[in-house]
């Protein structure tokens, strides 16, 4: 069969929710949720994070976000909006796609125009996926989900505001044991490319494009074409980032209602996060 014409077989019905710990610098700062929910070709994803301790106390922060659409050589969102505040302020950012083009977006509050990012265009915004659709990963290989295959990857992230590339590559297999999950892992390495939206002068961009100390492990979810990341780890300037599942628990079959075109999709985000 033609490459052009491979595509994975659609997922089955299931829904997983992973709870995550968040650690810096060895240090617990607090806690995450990813539930997928996939139903024949389409899926939806919420995901939820806050911090903790004295940080949590410190900074009030907290987020969600939910994207949905269909199931593909890829995602393919249809509607994207996340929301996170923090002591001081908050943000929240509203997407519609149609076939991997935004549609409409809308950031509130707007972005401060500082004169020093790289203009996005609107090439920049066609062939893209969200932040929440970017955990969800079919595999491209046809075979086992463990496939090292699964792992060779680009992911064309637009967050609203940037637009950026994460590359993965195989690195390993593994074999773990957490809560409601045993058995073999991917390890891929993951890269980050900035493309447009960016301050290209900040150290910090610079320092994520250089950054070679990050990693994403990616799990199957038992009875589909799918995997999620299970654990992932980024060295930061402040020391190394880790989100790491603690607890995997799959249920049966959700029903994922389809929006009907861009703007139904972002229409019926009101009262989403």
């Amino acid at each position: 069969m033609p490459a052009a014409e491979a595509r994975p077989k659609a997922a089955a019905a299931a829904n997983v929710t992973v709870d995550y710990g968040i650690a810096l610098a060895g240090i617990s700062i607090g806690t995450a949720q990813v539930t997928g929910a996939f139903e024949s070709t389409r899926y939806r994803m919420d995901v939820s994070a806050r911090l903790t301790g004295l940080v949590g106390a410190v900074t009030g922060g907290m987020g969600s976000a939910r994207a949905s659409g269909l199931i593909a050589a890829g995602p393919q969102p249809s509607a994207f909006a996340i929301s996170t505040k923090t002591a001081n302020s908050g943000i929240a950012v509203r997407m519609a796609l149609a076939r991997g083009t935004v549609t409409q977006a809308e950031i509130t509050p707007p972005l401060v125009d500082m004169g020093d990012r790289v203009p996005i265009t609107p090439e920049n915004k066609r062939g893209v996926i969200d932040p929440a659709s970017a955990l969800m990963m079919p595999a491209t290989a046809r075979g086992d989900l463990i496939d090292p295959a699964n792992c060779n990857r680009t992911l064309p992230v637009f967050d609203g505001a940037t637009r950026f590339d994460v590359v993965l590559s195989y690195g390993e297999t593994r074999t773990i044991e957490k809560p409601g999950y045993a058995g073999p892992i991917l390890v891929c390495n993951a890269r980050y490319q900035a493309i447009a939206g960016h301050r290209p002068d900040r150290p910090g961009v610079k320092f994520m494009e250089d950054n070679r100390d990050m990693s994403v492990w990616l799990a199957p979810v038992e009875g589909t074409r799918v995997l999620l990341p299970i654990r992932i780890s980024v060295r930061t300037t402040i020391g190394t980032n880790i989100i790491e599942a603690t607890r995997w628990s799959r249920s049966g079959a959700p029903t994922i209602t389809a929006a009907a075109g861009s703007a139904g999709a972002l229409a019926s985000l009101d009262g989403q996060p």
